[in-house]
């Protein structure tokens, strides 16, 4: 897009030679954005912060639920490592992870401060996509551990994420008997009707479209939610024989 637009300011001013070369500006201009390593969080007030201080702020909540349980565990650093390298590439992931680790890891993290950004850029349905992301970092070596999910909860609640929307991307990764109901964010004792509107109003809020974001890993995990909510529903209407 940028080639052509270059191309008629050329050719506005310098004709056909004048179009040539703002074709072939453009076409610069073009490959020069295309490299820029991509921002995961899609809106556009959000893609006119800093990617590099999203990305390290991601990786400083990404550390506080690792060390949750006091010990570093191997299996959930290569799940924060992986989701890096496959949305940056492994050498831009490779250079935050070096900066990380040699500029904040050793600070102490105020956690108001590292969800600031967030708070203020990214949409509340990418915010839930963040607490979901954590969840999959505790969840990375078999176990979560209460300790894991008492900072994801501080974590979400700095986010300014509702409890009960909490509580239903926990009841993915944490299994109960209710686990069905807590997803959908209503009780057992809910009317049919409620269940059906519950299904319907969760469908609508975990819905992949709602991230706007470019990120696949994003997009992946909001599917993934969009699918156990869907799920859910169809556990109950089992049970109920709806």
């Amino acid at each position: 897009m940028i080639k052509w637009i270059t191309a008629l300011l050329g050719y506005t001013y310098f004709r056909f030679g004048g179009a040539i070369l703002g074709y072939f500006l453009g076409s610069v201009l073009e490959q020069l954005f295309q490299q820029q390593p991509k921002n995961p969080f899609g809106n556009v007030q959000f893609q006119r912060m800093r990617t590099e201080q999203v990305q390290l702020n991601l990786l400083s909540l990404a550390a506080i639920v690792i060390k949750a349980d006091g010990k570093v565990d191997d299996r959930e650093l290569r799940f924060v490592r992986n989701y890096f390298i496959a949305n940056y590439g492994e050498e831009y992931a490779s250079s935050i992870f070096t900066k990380f680790n040699n500029e904040v890891n050793k600070k102490n993290q105020n956690l108001g401060e590292l969800t600031r950004l967030f708070v203020q850029g990214a949409r509340y349905e990418t915010r839930l996509q963040i607490v979901h992301f954590l969840f999959g970092i505790a969840n990375a070596d078999g176990h979560i551990a209460s300790v894991e999910i008492e900072k994801i909860q501080q974590i979400a609640a700095a986010l300014q994420l509702r409890n009960i929307d909490f509580e239903s991307v926990k009841a993915m990764f944490v299994k109960s008997a209710d686990n069905a109901y807590k997803i959908l964010e209503i009780t057992p004792n809910a009317t049919d009707a409620e269940v059906k509107k519950a299904y319907r109003t969760m469908a609508k809020k975990y819905h992949p479209d709602k991230i706007q974001a470019k990120d696949p890993a994003l997009k992946k995990g909001a599917q993934e939610k969009f699918q156990q909510v869907q799920a859910a529903y169809e556990t109950i209407q089992k049970e109920r024989g709806l």
